[in-house]
């Protein structure tokens, strides 16, 4: 297959993905161009699908698999070595890609979720302390039924999330791209003004309440305790694995008045169409212990017990299904990118490698299909190139 016989794809990921690789801006004067811009970072989301851990071996991957990278584009000149490939990466202008990132997953996968959490992480490794630059840390929004990386945003080192996690909300709201979604984010975002703008884009919020609203924790304890059975629905769930026993008693209520009376003080946090109030109360039981915990959260949506402890336990699943993948199988944690725009680029590739890799219909690992599609160009094939319909 060649770039000429992609164009009957029209509905392929692989097309796609070569469409908006292709619509980042080179800034290199063309007639110095020996490696076209499309070209290398296909090369590298390939390296990275087939568990490529630095531009050295993506480098080497890429020239021992030279007329597998040909089906699709020209590579006329081979494949560069690992050092021209660091100092290319550090040159893309990160906005750019993340934006051709967003737009790929929104025509790849046009369903819209209905779930999203937004949550933060750190590469740990990403600091140059000697130009006094603080570790990369990257807000990402994920759809938690589909398992999907929608978007990302880099935090500034003098800010915090609240500043990224707007511009992520506005960049997937475009064309209703947001409307009627639940959207959860962890307490650092428990005010007015993120609540205002999740709802500005037509979806739902869903927000932790935690340490750094102590009025309101104390409020919504006291709320729960002494609130009428009438006025409570609660879910009752278990898991059970990995040496351990897990009940959830989810509790809802839709008694929210008392958030927004006349009453409250000067000043006092008020979140716009507050609908439900939601415990989360677990008890865990260990080999040696059991461990018990209550956490709190409000949302603008009309919940039952039973949807409030679907989105609670999504949003918890960023954690598990999107950054533990990111640390363990990617080695996201282990990465010393630390020049220019190297670090924030290579973890919106691990962005499209992950997506890509989960979306294979079979039964294997994420690390096992990393490692099959390194030994098998059809298997890389098929995770490149699965139809969206």
């Amino acid at each position: 297959m060649n770039v000429v016989a992609l164009e009957g794809f029209e509905k392929s990921r692989l097309k796609l993905l070569l469409d908006h690789l292709g619509e980042i801006e080179d800034v290199r004067d063309p007639w110095r161009v020996a490696y076209r811009l499309r070209e290398v970072l296909f090369l590298v989301v390939c390296g990275t699908i087939c568990d490529c851990e630095d531009y050295d071996l993506i480098s080497e991957w890429g020239e021992q698999h030279l007329d597998f990278l040909r089906r699709f584009l020209p590579y006329d000149h081979g494949v560069p070595g690992g050092r021209w490939l660091t100092i290319l990466m550090n040159r893309i202008d990160p906005a750019l890609f993340s934006a051709a990132f967003t737009d790929w997953v929104r025509e790849s996968w046009p369903d819209k979720p209905d779930f999203i959490a937004i949550d933060g992480k750190t590469s740990r490794r990403s600091h140059d302390r000697g130009a006094g630059k603080a570790a990369l840390h990257l807000v990402s929004a994920y759809a938690t039924t589909r398992r999907l990386v929608l978007a990302q945003e880099a935090v500034d080192a003098k800010s915090n999330e609240t500043t990224a996690i707007p511009v992520i909300l506005e960049r997937l709201g475009a064309n209703g791209g947001l409307a009627g979604a639940i959207v959860s984010i962890d307490a650092i975002a428990t005010n007015p003004t993120i609540a205002t703008a999740i709802a500005g884009q037509g979806a739902d919020y869903l927000l932790a309440v935690k340490a750094n609203q102590p009025t309101l924790r104390a409020e919504m304890q006291r709320y729960f305790e002494d609130a009428p059975d009438g006025a409570l629905n609660t879910d009752i769930d278990v898991d059970k694995g990995h040496g351990r026993i897990e009940q959830r008693f989810v509790t809802v209520s839709s008694e929210t008045d008392w958030l927004t009376g006349g009453r409250r003080f000067p000043g006092e946090l008020r979140l716009p169409g507050a609908r439900t109030l939601i415990r989360v109360q677990s008890r865990t039981e260990l080999k040696d212990r059991c461990r018990f915990d209550t956490r709190y959260f409000i949302s603008s949506a009309s919940l039952d017990a039973k949807t409030a402890a679907q989105a609670v336990r999504g949003h918890w699943l960023i954690e598990n299904a999107l950054h533990w993948t990111l640390d363990v199988v990617f080695r996201d944690d282990q990465s010393r990118l630390r020049k220019g725009h190297g670090a924030h680029n290579m973890a919106i590739v691990r962005h499209f490698a992950i997506n890509l890799v989960r979306a294979v219909a079979d039964k294997k690992s994420i690390k096992l299909r990393r490692k099959r599609a390194g030994w098998n160009t059809e298997y890389l094939q098929t995770i490149l190139g699965a139809l969206t319909r």
